[in-house]
């Protein structure tokens, strides 16, 4: 099944079609705070919860990286447990622009399925939350095997096939001036920097397209040329990936390991902008 909704929908979108969307709450917080407990003390009515370690990663390794992309059976026994179906649409919003969820977004429609970034996410939303916890009913959901086309490899980031490498983290990482969570600082040589948390306003509510299309043409994605887009795990780096289709600017390829990886690799690292 073609994906035939833009990858980002508004609330007024969702309200016109209440009760054919499933609403996933895809909250997940690097500092170690529970996304799980967050959605416990007030999501969005009918929200199921997906857990982006369980459901949306592998198990972290230094070959594969800290959020591997999981394997097909699981991710769709994921889906099914959490009553999505191979025919239902689904919205997923966080409370950070989008930039978790959009995990979530990238794998569904990766695989042909009908998928958004609800715009704004959480913050958007203007009526009461709850905390009532939906049980809805297991669905059939069919597993599937990613799609070569829409990957890349370590290998392929540094290979000069006339592709732009985007680097979806804050320009501090990017740089080398700090790093966190990973085990070297620096970014992926020939990488350029386009920070996924700027693809939205304040208010967590995406660019106009046309500001869009100029921040990704800034960064050498202008439409012309393949994006590879990679991030700290491979999580944030979907942001991008959701944004450049929003775009008009095509779908681009991801790098599932991302820094994690290519960090744990011996291959040269850059620094500086």
């Amino acid at each position: 099944m073609a994906s035939v909704i833009d990858p980002v929908v508004d609330l007024a979108w969702l309200r016109a079609n209440a009760g054919d969307v499933i609403l996933a709450d895809v909250r997940w917080y690097l500092d170690g705070r529970s996304g799980a407990e967050a959605y416990r003390k007030g999501h969005l009515p009918g929200a199921v919860f997906i857990d982006l370690d369980t459901a949306l990663a592998a198990p972290a390794s230094p070959a594969e990286g800290r959020h591997p992309l999981p394997d097909p059976a699981v991710f769709a026994a994921a889906m099914s447990a959490a009553g999505i179906g191979d025919a239902d649409r689904v919205v997923a919003y966080d409370d950070a622009g989008g930039v978790i969820a959009a995990r979530l977004i990238w794998l569904l429609r990766s695989i042909g399925r009908q998928a958004a970034l609800l715009d704004g996410g959480l913050l958007s939303y203007d009526g009461e939350l709850t905390t009532d916890v939906p049980s809805p009913p297991r669905a059939d959901f069919t597993p599937r095997e990613w799609p070569a086309e829409r990957l890349a490899s370590l290998t392929d980031t540094t290979a000069d096939g006339g592709h732009v490498v985007l680097d979806a983290r804050d320009a501090p990482r990017f740089r080398g001036d700090t790093e966190p969570v990973d085990a070297r600082p620096g970014h992926i040589p020939g990488a350029r920097n386009l920070p996924c948390r700027d693809n939205v306003t304040p208010d967590g509510r995406f660019l106009p397209v046309a500001e869009l299309r100029d921040r990704f043409a800034a960064a050498g994605a202008d439409g012309t040329a393949e994006v590879i887009s990679y991030c700290g795990s491979g999580v944030t780096a979907c942001h991008n990936l959701i944004a450049l289709e929003h775009a008009g600017l095509g779908q681009g390829r991801l790098y599932p390991g991302s820094w994690s990886q290519y960090a744990a690799t011996d291959r040269p690292a850059a620094t500086g902008d």
